[in-house]
């Protein structure tokens, strides 16, 4: 038997040359031991990337359970991974770029970058809801978030696209909120789909509201240089949309803007606006809703400053339509409705079956469900909102009157002279009383001429007591003629007197023939050209003050029931004041007194006869009392005067006026 060979083993010892201590004297000798020891395996492990486990997404399609509603199914998730496990888990590689991607952030862009791409954005998301409203509802959302930028030019831009947005989408009729019986019954898939959009629609249409309402008071708490012009832009874009849509939801909320802008001190651009806005808004009121809001507001702003505000809104009332459409006349208190004289006639009965009359009973309630779906407001409905309208207005009136506001005085003035006719008995008398009062005032602030006072007088009494006479007398003329000559017992003796001792100062006064738009030039020759006061702000009422006088006279002199001593006194002072009148006054003049001796020119023929005087002494154009002034022993000497004047309407006029008076002998 054969002796097997040993198998050879390999040596693994290090060689003689290096012993164990001559390899340790080696890596000493190369650093390699004090490297080693820096080393902290424990926080290197703890520093290293871990890789998180991304929560697993559903990918079972949503269903639709038995009351309508649409839930995605939640499974747990070993199912979920059991049922995800044949498509694989996902490479390291991809879960790496994915974190990459998130945590990856674009470089900053210059301002005028973000400008140019927030144009593109709401231009694409205007072009979204522009093609299909319900399908991208979701856009109101995203414009809102684009309007609370910080950039000042990003915010307007995205309140002027919400507004061309809001004023397209919006429809023709307001969307009231839901009930709880209408939210839990059962609808069509198409009506549940339009109320989630008008309740959509209204949501988001509130927030651009109180965004208007809150960018529009910036500029009262900000003072940075770009805070002026958000707040332009938010007021403008409400004027803008309360003209466009008045019908819809927050119409209130829009006009709560534009009164808080008229009651600030400031008379920027803004306060223009939103004055043209509420005018136009009451101009082109067709239903009278709009119109008694603003005029509410209005009210409440105005006593809530104690009536110190612009005249000019005070004057928005001028342009309320009721002026030419109301035929009531109102108070403070009551509103007069108009009563249909004698018996109503008697209809014959039409027999109606039991069927007919429940059929007729269900057509009448299908037209009112129409009138309601067509917003259509009746024609006493109409009346009844132009009436609360009418009664807050004198309210407003009667209570600046009592607390004496010279600022607002005029325009009070000018209101009640166009709502004279609308004037109910009720209030005749404590009316006259403060006209009275206020010409009185009127007459005692006139202030003297004196060299030290360089500015000159805010208030315009001629204008305010022509105004004043011209209400007094329009209040009688509103009236009936049959109630005015038995019920009404008024007493115009004071402002008949006092028109007639105005007559020559208005002759005198320079800008008789200026009205509130005229243009005036600064006088040359005056020592404080600078200081003169500036064009008098647009007024509703535009006569001149030689209208409101020929009105004024007109309503005292054309009545057949005056006095002949009256008549003659005041045609006397007529003739003088023409020779110191403007042209067309004096024309105007002229003009009134050839309709004066239609009606009563056998009562005064004599003033143009010397041989036919009827009075003794002299008379006394200056006296008080205008019965006193024995006017009849005097005649019309200034007439041979007009004759020679440098117009030839005027030398005209007067001879038509003597044929006249030839013409009654």
């Amino acid at each position: 038997m054969a002796i097997a060979r040993a198998t050879k083993r390999r040596r693994i010892s290090p060689p003689d040359s290096l012993t164990e201590g001559s390899f340790k004297n080696s890596l000493a000798h190369n650093g390699y031991l004090e490297h080693i020891a820096g080393w902290n395996l424990e926080q290197d492990y703890e520093q290293r990337p871990r890789k998180q486990k991304k929560d697993a997404e559903s990918t079972r399609l949503p269903i639709k359970t038995a009351e309508g509603r649409i839930e995605s199914l939640v499974l747990p998730l070993e199912e979920e991974e059991e049922e995800k496990s044949f498509l694989g888990r996902g490479s390291d590689t991809e879960s790496a770029i994915e974190e990459m991607a998130v945590e990856e952030k674009p470089p900053g862009l210059s301002i005028q970058q973000q400008i140019i791409e927030a144009k593109e954005e709401l231009a694409r998301i205007g072009t979204l809801l522009s093609e299909d409203l319900e399908e991208h509802s979701g856009g109101f959302r995203k414009l809102a978030e684009i309007a609370a930028s910080s950039n000042p030019t990003i915010k307007g831009l995205a309140l002027a696209t919400q507004l061309a947005v809001y004023k397209d989408v919006i429809p023709g009729y307001r969307i009231r909120p839901l009930g709880e019986a209408e939210s839990g019954e059962k609808i069509s898939k198409d009506v549940r789909r339009l109320r989630s959009f008008e309740q959509a629609l209204v949501s988001s249409y509130q927030s651009y509201v109180k965004e208007l309402a809150k960018c529009a008071r910036s500029s009262a708490s900000d003072a940075s240089e770009a805070t002026p012009s958000i707040s332009t832009v938010a007021i403008s874009c409400a004027c803008t949309l309360l003209l466009a849509v008045p019908h819809f939801n927050f119409r209130t909320e829009l006009i709560k803007i534009m009164v808080d802008k008229l009651g600030s001190k400031s008379r920027d651009s803004g306060f223009t606006k939103c004055l043209e806005a509420l005018e136009k808004l009451f101009r082109d009121d067709e239903d009278g809703n709009p119109s008694l809001d603003g005029v509410i507001q209005l009210t409440k702003m105005m006593k809530a400053r104690d009536y110190r505000v612009d005249e000019n809104v005070l004057n928005t009332f001028l342009h309320l339509r009721l002026l030419s459409e109301l035929s009531y006349r109102a108070s403070q208190n009551r509103v007069d409705k108009r009563v249909e004289d004698g018996p109503k006639p008697k209809t014959k009965r039409e027999f109606r079956t039991k069927r007919e009359r429940k059929v007729l009973k269900e057509r009448k309630a299908v037209e009112k469900e129409f009138k309601e779906a067509d917003a259509i407001v009746s024609h006493e409905e109409r009346e009844r909102l132009q009436s609360e309208t009418l009664k807050v207005v004198f309210i407003t009136y009667f209570r600046i009157l009592k607390a004496r506001n010279p600022q607002l005085s005029g325009a009070v003035l000018e209101g009640l002279a166009k709502y004279a006719h609308l004037i109910n008995q009720d209030f005749f008398g404590d009316l006259l009383e403060a006209l009275k009062d206020l010409i009185s005032n009127t007459s005692n602030l006139i202030p003297e001429e004196d060299e030290s006072t360089t500015q000159p007088p805010s208030h315009n009494p001629l204008r305010s007591s022509l105004l004043c006479t011209t209400t007094a007398f329009a209040l009688l003329e509103g009236q009936d003629v049959s109630r005015s000559a038995s019920s009404l017992n008024l007493d115009l003796t004071f402002f008949t007197t006092h028109l007639y001792k105005s007559l020559h100062s208005s002759a005198l006064n320079p800008d008789i023939e200026l009205s509130a738009k005229s243009l005036r030039l600064p006088d040359p020759h005056s020592s404080t050209p600078d200081l003169l006061p500036p064009p008098t702000s647009n007024k509703i009422n535009l006569k001149t003050p030689s209208a409101l006088l020929l009105r004024a006279l007109a309503s005292v002199l054309l009545p057949r029931t005056v006095s002949p001593l009256r008549v003659a006194a005041f045609v006397k002072q007529l003739y003088i004041c023409s020779l110191h009148l403007p042209e067309k006054s004096t024309q105007a003049v002229l003009g009134l007194l050839n309709q004066v001796m239609k009606v009563h020119g056998r009562k005064i023929a004599g003033l143009w006869n010397t041989e036919e005087r009827k009075g003794d002494g002299v008379f006394d154009g200056l006296r008080g009392d205008l019965e006193g002034s024995n006017p009849f022993a005097s005649t019309l000497w200034e007439g041979e005067l007009l004759r020679c004047h440098y117009v030839p309407a005027v030398r005209e006029g007067v001879k038509v006026v003597e044929r006249v008076v030839k013409g009654m002998r």
